[in-house]
């Protein structure tokens, strides 16, 4: 059976004291009885000779003892340091960093190596928490190694009353955990405080920016999107002109300046041509309107996103609440986002989710601008199946805008979806 390491400490305590008084005692028989032998002083120790075997004694004491343990653990078989040995380096390097420290992440894997050698347990681990889950920060050895049937023990590190995270550690199946590696497991946690601190925070600085990171790829994901959309609705404008207004005009153009050319030869007839071109005109003024109306709304132009919604609003044959405090005007940018994104929730609570009434609120609330459309349809699940080109869009939208959109559903609960920009981009427009 393995010696437990509490217990082989103490057998290594007892050799070197033992040790330590037959070298004291010999010294003071080499120094004080040989040497007064010597010089011929037989009856009473020499003073001299005592006070110069106390200094050797005092001066080599330590040395003596410190290369005599080294000495044992080899003759032992013990392959790892003492544990207050492992406490004290470890309190040393937190006290003295040396120039070339390791970073906090380090320290947590050092944390790990001296406490899974200074306890001769199987494995340690450094726990971390992280927000408000717990991260496996460090393991030594870095391969787990397999089970033997040991126990495993735990121990909090708390810094100012706060959490930081655990220390676990498995103990061989063999040797059991006595006073001493209980104690230094303790110790240990007692001292990871900073360690812990620092490598939360390092931590936490890693997941924000990764955050970001992925913020920085959606938002360019989103513009890319957006520029697609908009080349696809510039070709289908350009479509839409050529194939509807153009035409019209065109055959206005023609039928004017053979008008003309009938004018002389024959006017009853240059009359008729003009009569009819009265209905080619009011179709290409309804072609242009139509084209213009897709595009931008007259009202939204002129009023703003408040009475621009309420013209959709009246146009719309189910139960509709408009909520406006009275917002003003907005930056062109945004009144068109925050126009097109209702139109759009508005569609789809409409088209999709047969609501029976649907509210519309509108308002500033410190520094942003809030747009919300709830109904009463029949609602879904968010992120089953695709979420389709509507929704991408009013992402998109939004997000250009470096504002954000949320969504909250549940089957038969209607759906509630909102915009909110930051009011420095929603600033008055002029």
């Amino acid at each position: 059976m393995t010696v437990r390491p509490w217990a082989q400490e103490r057998r290594t305590t007892l050799l070197i004291d033992l040790a330590t008084l037959l070298a004291v005692a010999l010294v003071y028989v080499v120094i004080v009885l040989g040497g007064g032998a010597l010089v011929g002083s037989t009856d009473s120790p020499s003073v001299g000779l005592s006070v110069l075997a106390t200094a050797l004694v005092a001066l080599g004491l330590e040395p003596f003892r410190s290369a005599l343990r080294t000495w044992l653990a080899g003759r032992l078989g013990r392959d790892r340091r003492s544990p207050y040995d492992v406490l004290s380096g470890f309190t040393e390097s937190l006290a003295d960093p040396a120039a070339d420290e390791p970073s906090s992440l380090d320290m947590v894997t050092r944390l790990a190596r001296h406490l899974a050698v200074g306890t001769g347990a199987s494995w340690a681990q450094v726990w971390l928490m992280v927000g408000d889950a717990a991260e496996c920060a460090a393991t030594w050895p870095p391969e787990l190694p397999a089970e033997d049937g040991g126990g495993v023990r735990t121990r909090d590190v708390v810094l100012d009353g706060e959490h930081l995270g655990t220390l676990r550690v498995g103990e061989r199946a063999d040797a059991p955990f006595g006073p001493i590696e209980q104690r230094l497991l303790a110790d240990l946690a007692a001292q990871a405080g900073m360690v812990l601190h620092r490598a939360r925070l390092r931590a936490e600085l890693a997941r924000r920016a990764t955050d970001l990171t992925v913020q920085a790829e959606e938002l360019q994901e989103s513009r890319r999107r957006l520029v697609d959309t908009h080349d696809v609705e510039r070709r289908r404008l350009e479509r839409d002109i050529h194939d509807g207004a153009q035409q019209h005009l065109v055959a206005l153009v023609v039928n004017l300046r053979l008008a003309q050319t009938l004018a002389t030869k024959a006017p009853d007839r240059s009359r008729a041509v003009l009569t009819d071109q009265v209905a080619a005109v009011d179709a290409a003024i309804a072609t242009l309107a139509d084209l213009a109306h897709g595009l931008y709304p007259r009202t939204l132009v002129e009023s703003g996103i408040g009475p621009a919604l309420r013209e959709v609003v009246g146009r719309t044959s189910i139960s509709i609440t408009l909520t406006d405090d009275g917002l003003g005007r907005l930056a062109v940018d945004v009144e068109a986002a925050l126009y097109f994104f209702a139109v759009e929730a508005l569609q789809n609570a409409v088209k999709h989710a047969d609501a029976s009434s649907i509210e519309v609120t509108l308002a500033s609330e410190g520094d942003e601008v809030r747009l919300e459309v709830r109904d009463d349809g029949r609602g879904f699940r968010p992120g089953d199946g695709d979420p389709g080109r509507g929704l991408r869009n009013m992402h998109d939208r939004i997000d250009a805008l470096q504002g954000r959109l949320t969504l909250a559903s549940k089957p038969g609960q209607g759906a509630t979806v909102v915009a909110t920009v930051p009011l420095s981009r929603a600033e008055v427009a002029s």
